[in-house]
Parts: structure tokens; sequence; C-alpha cells
């Protein structure tokens, strides 16, 4: 099919910042003819967008969407159909709950190029931000990651809740603060230990990040006392024994260039 060289890009932009773009990822943006962004990327890669590009919010804030999923999909294909070169740009991973495959699956349907840029996925960069690693020797050799907002028209819950309360690895929750006490109480109704810790780190790797820790018995409490508002990374298991608070975490943050 003639897509007259129009092409898409599905690009990651990491977890925050513009020093978390992988070089690929910031040739493709400089690149564009039209730039397709949510909010997740954050305010300084926002900013950093080019002007000479056509910028398009398709951003979901809360229960307000700009653009439902198959209008940002529609418009992908028909400005890469004018010959554009069309950037995707989501927070994170495009492949790591960003509905990237979707994407992808839409422009193979169109016949229009597609090329994924990975990001560094908030999963494993942010809570490596508070100085807690997702596997260790000593607590976790396995690590699952699972959404914790799934489809709203699914009959049952795809995720095998009694398996993951019963595994000895790390969990991490991306898009989970909404249902944080749910998440808790499922996992202690089918057997996690109710003292297992947990940290709840938001807007990661931003200048603004903030931490909150607890245990599953009062994480839900504690979240909702502090102001826990999205987005946010839900770290669960022994693991979180590694956290230490901004004084005590003897590591230098990603910020940090001159030092």
């Amino acid at each position: 099919m003639n897509n007259k060289g129009g092409t898409v890009y599905l690009v990651g932009s990491g977890p925050g910042g513009c020093d978390m773009l992988t070089i690929r990822a910031r040739e493709v943006i400089d690149q564009a003819d039209v730039i397709l962004f949510d909010q997740l990327p954050g305010e300084e890669v926002l900013a950093s967008l080019p002007k000479s590009a056509e910028l398009i919010d398709v951003g979901k804030y809360g229960d307000r969407h700009t653009r439902e999923q198959d209008e940002i999909e529609l418009l992908m294909i028909q400005k890469a159909k004018e010959g554009k070169q069309v950037v995707r740009l989501k927070g994170g991973d495009p492949f790591m709950f960003g509905r990237g495959g979707e994407e992808l699956e839409t422009c193979r349907e169109h016949g229009v190029p597609v090329e994924v840029v990975p990001g560094v996925t908030s999963a494993i960069a942010v809570p490596a931000s508070v100085g807690i690693p997702v596997t260790h020797r000593k607590w976790a050799s396995q690590v699952t990651v699972i959404t914790g907002n799934e489809d709203p028209t699914k009959e049952e819950s795809a995720i095998d809740w009694e398996w993951l309360a019963r595994s000895r690895g790390t969990i991490v929750v991306l898009m989970g603060v909404k249902n944080l006490p749910i998440i808790a109480s499922t996992l202690i109704k089918f057997g996690r230990e109710p003292t297992t810790p947990v940290a709840v780190i938001e807007r990661g790797l931003r200048s603004d990040q903030r931490e909150t820790v607890g245990t599953l018995t009062d994480i839900g409490d504690r979240a909702s006392a502090a102001g826990v508002t999205p987005p946010a990374v839900i770290v669960i298991g022994g693991v979180v024994e590694m956290y230490r608070s901004t004084d005590e975490r003897m590591i230098l943050p990603h910020c940090a260039k001159n030092a």
C-alpha cells in the first residue's frame, strides 16, 4: 500500500527528564513532522518538543480523555498516509502497558511502516531512583509487573492473584494508585504476609518526586493521608527494605550531571 513515505514511530520517553531519553528517541522526535503526545513524558520532555512539528495532545487525564484510543490510532494512520513522519510519544516504554502493541497492530493492518523506539521503563528505573532494586539475591529472584487498572470491559481479571500472592518475588504495579487498597487487601486475602513492605513513588525521577512507604496492611491509609496521586509506581516485597529516605540514600540523583 502506498503511504507516500510516511512512517509511525512508537517512542518511549523513559520515566522523566530529557536525560532519560535514548539517543534514538531524541533523533526521531527532533525530525518528526507530527507528534502525538500525552502527559506521561513529563513537562521537561514536552517542553523540548520541536516547534516545527505539529503537536497534538492526545492525553488521558483521569476520567477525561482528549481523544479515545481508536481516534488516536486513526489520526496516527491518517498523518502517516499524508507522507508525514509521525511520532506517537509515550512515557516509559511503549510496550509496557502503553498500548503500543495495539498501535503496532493498527499500523500493520493499514500497511504503514512502523518503528518501535524502546524507552527506559518506570517499573525498574523509578524504584532504582530511591535505592530499591526490583531483584536482590536476599529477597527476590523474580519480578512481576502488573497493571493496577485493567480494562473495565473484562468479565474477570486476567491477573492470577492467588499465584501472585503466594509467589516470593517482587510485585511492581503501574497505574495502581486508585485501586491500591483493593490490591493490598486482595494480596492479603490470597496469602501474602500483611507485613510485606510497600513503597509508592510518585512522579518518579522528576523534581517533585515523593515517596510513601508502609505495609500491605496500612499502605492504603498512608497513601490516602499523604494525598498520593498518579502517576506513581508501587513496589511490593522484601526489596522495599532497601529503601532509604533522601537524607539516607547515599546515591546521586539522576539529575546531578555535574557532580
